[in-house]
């Protein structure tokens, strides 16, 4: 049996018409949405569905999409909302979005609702503060779907090794839930994947599977915020079309592995907060592309590479609070689009060689503080303003300078310390003085027994 929706003979049948309203009585506060919209794909359009019409004789409708969220500001989402079994009626379903409806009552994923018969292409539930349980493996058995979105939800569990099977899926976000066990080593076989975020579940652990250097189309891989252990895996380096890699705040050993050299493509690399405890790789001065690096609280030992002066994109390069020893590069102080440099709490020594409208430019996003032997030098021509620069970036000024006559620093032969080490002054002051006083007693000396001597004569 057809309803009749326009004058065409344009038809939509009334077992997805009824599937439609059931989907929506479940969702949303408004008992008459069913009588406002009798015909939701032409006469009575609601915003938040979307409808395709066949080339049959006569033309068919269908329903190929439903979207709840706060930018559909009427009917609300009611308190005690689900996601119906109605759903399975609308075989035509290519996109479900909802987002921040599930916030009161508690809210499973249904294991039925997903099967090898849907047609879902787009399945985004998002910011669903009491969406909550596992996820079903019978996600893995919808071969169209190409984005999965189900991040900032309570979801449990591990990840089904199933989700292997979704062969066309583009984007898989899974951020923000509380998911635990191991990264299924299947997730490399998605090979049309282009985004994977997994960050911000606090539970998944275990090493991070060489088999995600087969996503070859990759552009996105986010596994932040979790308890991964192990190394980085070299396989890494095979995703060369990554432009975002971030690892942040996991368990992840060093060293940063070689491979990575191959990711030209990279703008974005974030390794924050894993015990590295190695040195910071040459390599990443050759990734032009990079705009972004951060590698804070990673135990990272040895001198900044100068090869980091060659990131003419750099925009931010944060290596705060690691073991970095040496000077700060003086190039670094040129790159033309650095807006943010924070190289504080390490080891860092010598004189600050930045010039000062580098310094001034970047104000208060320059943090060199917590470097003990690091310093400060003035000239006769900048000493007011260097003086103002010292105590902005919390650093002293030096002493033992010597300046060539290019006006670069040079060091003494008694090496460069900042100006609240004085020993050495107090001690040359002290020799000095006391040959002073040396010189004098034997003057007085003499002129004593010269005087005796021609009383004599």
């Amino acid at each position: 049996m057809m309803m009749a929706m326009q004058n065409n003979n344009t038809t939509l049948e009334d077992e997805e018409l009824l599937g439609l309203y059931e989907v929506m009585e479940a969702l949303l506060e408004d008992s008459d949405w069913a009588q406002a919209h009798p015909q939701p794909c032409t006469e009575t359009p609601w915003p938040g569905v979307e409808c395709e019409i066949t080339s049959e004789d006569p033309p068919i409708y269908h329903i190929t999409k439903i979207h709840i969220g706060p930018d559909i500001l009427f009917p609300p989402c009611k308190s005690s909302a689900y996601l119906s079994q109605s759903l399975l009626k609308l075989h035509y379903l290519k996109t479900l979005s909802i987002f921040s409806c599930f916030v009161s009552s508690p809210v499973t994923l249904p294991k039925t609702i997903f099967n090898s018969s849907s047609s879902l292409e787009h399945l985004a539930l998002q910011s669903n503060p009491t969406l909550h349980g596992g996820l079903p493996p019978s996600l893995g058995d919808i071969a169209t779907l190409r984005v999965l979105t189900l991040s900032q939800n309570n979801l449990q569990g591990p990840i089904p090794r199933e989700i292997g099977g979704l062969v066309s899926l583009q984007q898989l976000d899974l951020s923000y839930n509380n998911l635990s066990g191991q990264i299924p080593r299947e997730i490399g076989d998605l090979r049309s994947l282009t985004i994977l975020d997994l960050s911000g579940n606090n539970g998944i652990q275990g090493d991070i599977p060489e088999s995600l250097g087969q996503l070859q189309l990759l552009n996105k891989m986010d596994l932040s915020s979790n308890k991964l252990t192990g190394r980085i895996p070299p396989s890494l380096g095979r995703v060369k079309r990554l432009v975002l890699l971030d690892l942040s705040q996991n368990s992840l050993s060093g060293p940063i592995p070689e491979s990575l050299s191959s990711l030209e493509l990279l703008e974005y690399l974030v390794i924050d907060e894993n015990p590295i405890r190695a040195e910071l790789p040459l390599f990443i001065g050759n990734l032009r592309n990079l705009k972004s690096v951060s590698i804070s609280g990673c135990g990272l030992i040895g001198p900044i590479p100068n090869s980091l002066s060659s990131l003419d994109n750099l925009r931010a390069l944060s290596l705060d609070n690691n073991s970095l020893s040496g000077p700060v590069p003086p190039n670094l102080g040129s790159l033309p689009n650095l807006d943010q440099l924070n190289l504080s709490h390490n080891n860092l020594s010598g004189v600050l060689q930045l010039s000062c409208d580098f310094i001034g430019r970047l104000g208060t996003r320059l943090d060199v503080r917590g470097n003990n032997g690091l310093c400060i030098s003035y000239d006769d021509d900048q000493t007011n303003k260097k003086k103002n620069l010292s105590s902005h970036l919390e650093i002293p000024a030096c002493f033992n300078i010597r300046h060539s006559r290019s006006g670069k620093p040079l060091a003494d032969d008694a090496g460069i310390k900042p100006s609240w080490y004085n020993t050495n002054n107090i001690s040359s002051s002290t020799s000095s003085s006391c040959l002073v006083l040396k010189a004098i007693q034997f003057t007085l000396v003499f002129n004593f027994v010269l005087g005796f001597l021609n009383f004599l004569l």
